[in-house]
């Protein structure tokens, strides 16, 4: 099981520290800055083992060099992007696992945001690092991918448990249920969402992790084959690709 700690970045970014309680290694989950993680680790008295980066956009790698200067921990990363990935020791992609001590990683390569975009699904701890792919009510612009790669790499991740806790890196959840509601405002599972939303969010308290549940029933952005959305968008009948072409395009422009 991992013992997850939540630090907040930057204007919205979130970093994690993991730890492992069977063997003792601490991971930390995209590094937007060096500062904060070592202070937090030094503050718990963990000593850092291992970064895992999910793209490498500069809020998630930014740390990268001075955290494995100052600890030797090894940068698990993408595969696919390793190019992009600062002291990258290990890459990784779809369906292949890596052991941290007692936990166990599976990688799932999703593409999309980037070209080289990983997810780490934690099973034992019911925990989900995504990155940029999912945000709770959202998932990341298209900087890199196209619609049918985003819709698969959505899908991909959709198909996990209900239970899943869903660690993103943004906490963009307010802005993202008003467009949500924009899209989807006869749903009444969003309604009640949004509604609790604005309440932790006027308490200054963050809304991440959010449960993979809520949102296969919330979040547009994985409801594109859902005729009801579909028809919410002018689109009923169509591919779910085009669906969420659509969505994107409507939150770009939000």
């Amino acid at each position: 099981m991992l013992d997850i700690r939540q630090i907040p970045v930057l204007s919205d970014n979130y970093v994690y520290l993991i730890r492992d309680q069977e063997s003792g290694l601490v991971g930390v989950v995209d590094p937007a800055v060096p500062e904060p993680v070592l202070a937090e680790a030094d503050r718990l008295g963990w000593t850092v083992t291992h970064i895992f980066n999910t793209h490498h956009h500069g809020d998630h790698v930014g740390g990268n060099r001075r955290i494995k200067a100052e600890t030797g921990c090894t940068i698990v990363g993408p595969r696919a992007d390793q190019d992009r990935i600062p002291g990258i020791d290990v890459a990784l992609g779809d369906g292949e696992t890596y052991d941290f001590g007692g936990s166990q990683a599976l990688v799932f390569d999703v593409p999309g945001h980037t070209r080289g975009h990983i997810a780490f699904w934690f099973a034992e701890s019911d925990a989900l690092f995504c990155g940029d792919t999912i945000f709770a009510l959202g998932c990341g612009r298209m900087f890199e991918g196209d619609p049918q790669q985003f819709w698969t790499s959505l899908s991909k991740l959709r198909a996990l448990p209900d239970t899943a806790q869903v660690y993103c890196a943004h906490e963009y959840t307010q802005a993202n249920a008003r467009f949500a509601l924009s899209v989807d405002g006869a749903n009444a599972d969003l309604v009640r969402r949004a509604a609790e939303i604005d309440a932790v969010r006027a308490e200054g308290k963050p809304t991440v992790p959010s449960r993979l549940g809520d949102e296969k029933a919330t979040n547009p952005f994985l409801r594109a084959d859902d005729p009801v959305l579909a028809g919410n968008v002018g689109l009923a009948g169509a591919d779910p690709i085009a669906v969420f072409a659509e969505i994107r395009a409507r939150k770009d422009n939000f």
